[in-house]
């Protein structure tokens, strides 16, 4: 079992990509490697300047970038994370992400525990009903300044 302590990782699909405006924001100079990575299970799901991300069906796959951020900066880099993702740990209600330990499949082949941020509910309930899915679990879009991601 994960505990919210531990210092896994990032996976991240959105904004928070290297060259996107969070990334630009949050994790510039705070990481010690970035990687291409997928991760298997979750559907991602296009939003207003920024993608969304849910639990999906087994063969749904997102794309991204694992994040290693600084032994010296882990511990602001999570807490930056967590406010631009509207995540607050241990509330039961009220978040707009959850922050959740995944396996994420590097390029390499090998897979990794890491932090990934899902849409909370009741937005992930809606999202699976209505939203718009994006083909290949792939974001491609500039956000807006300021979106999270």
């Amino acid at each position: 079992m994960t505990t919210e302590a531990e210092r896994l990782p990032f996976f991240v699909y959105g904004t928070l990509r290297p060259g996107e405006a969070n990334y630009a924001r949050t994790l510039r100079g705070r990481t010690a490697a970035e990687e291409p990575a997928t991760l298997s299970g979750v559907r991602l799901y296009a939003g207003p300047g920024y993608p969304y991300a849910t639990a999906g069906p087994a063969g749904a796959v997102v794309h991204g970038t694992l994040i290693r951020p600084r032994d010296a900066d882990y511990d602001a880099v999570r807490a930056a994370l967590d406010r631009l993702e509207g995540y607050t740990p241990g509330a039961r209600a009220g978040n707009l992400y959850v922050r959740v330990a995944a396996d994420a499949r590097c390029a390499d082949g090998r897979t990794e525990r890491a932090w990934v941020y899902l849409a909370a509910e009741p937005l992930a309930g809606r999202l699976r009903a209505t939203g718009t899915p994006l083909p290949g679990g792939r974001w491609t879009g500039r956000a807006e300044p300021g979106a999270p991601g």
